[in-house]
């Protein structure tokens, strides 16, 4: 059964309400679904602000799916929850290639990166034909590959104005990426947790260094996969503080007023 995001049943709390990990706000939400130019279909979510302009539009891609990583990744849940309503950003979420979630399953098998090259730039092109405008790559581990392996180069580079690396493991990403990134002068922030896995802050910051105009943050205490409120949260306001062109919704309230859904109910 392929998950309805209609399905989620709101109601209005009586006051302000802390912003909790399963909180879900309104927005204009659909499913989706991705066509590559090699004959893939990729089935996803956008959610839209329920009302108001589109101030920036977050292009997700997810970490790796045979690890466990698909649009449903708990970072990305909780953007597609929240900020629509707390910052006015759209978010694009969808399965790779061969990815299963609640929300169903891309047709195709896992490519090692390769072949997601027509994942990425479906994404793009998507977001490009609604209209969707300050377009972001975030990518999140297996998906700052791909973020760094194609969002520098067209037809993407064009389309889309910068990235945010999450967790970035520069397993398959290469200092030939990194090198197109730097001619690009495409802003990259880069997130990179204390205790992370495989690339911690000093490391990234050498690696990274060969783009200039490239943002690396250490996160003190954070691991790989940002695990607990307060990362998330860590996380959502350093996307928001890049991609909003709007200085004073840059800090994400922690409270809302108005109705609100539970993930899961």
């Amino acid at each position: 059964m392929t998950f309805d995001p209609a399905s989620y049943a709101f109601s209005q709390a009586q006051g302000r309400a802390p912003i909790r990990a399963s909180t879900v706000l309104p927005a204009r939400r659909e499913n989706i679904e991705l066509q590559t130019e090699d004959g893939h279909t990729l089935v996803g979510e956008l959610a839209l602000p329920e009302s108001g302009p589109v101030k920036a539009t977050l292009i997700t891609l997810h970490p790796l799916p045979t690890h466990g990583g698909f649009m449903d990744s708990h970072v990305y849940r909780k953007a597609s929850y929240r900020l629509p309503a707390l910052a006015g950003i759209a978010v694009l979420r969808f399965n790779t290639r061969g990815t299963a979630s609640p929300r169903g399953t891309s047709s195709g098998a896992f490519e090692e990166g390769v072949g997601e090259r027509y994942d990425v730039e479906a994404a793009v092109r998507f977001a490009v034909e609604r209209g969707l405008p300050n377009r972001w790559l975030v990518g999140w581990s297996f998906g700052t590959e791909l973020a760094l392996m194609y969002g520098a180069v067209e037809p993407v580079a064009g389309q889309i104005e910068g990235a945010v690396l999450l967790s970035p493991p520069l397993h398959r990403a290469t200092d030939k990426h990194l090198q197109l990134w730097a001619e690009s002068g495409k802003p990259l922030t880069v997130l990179v947790p204390e205790h992370d896995d495989f690339l911690q802050p000093a490391e990234a910051a050498q690696r990274f260094s060969l783009v200039p105009q490239a943002r690396v943050v250490g996160v003190a205490g954070a691991k790989h996969l940002w695990v607990g409120e307060k990362y998330a949260a860590r996380v959502l306001n350093d996307i928001v503080a890049q991609v909003s062109p709007d200085p004073a919704g840059r800090e994400l309230p922690q409270e809302w007023d108005g109705p609100t859904a539970a993930a899961g109910a």
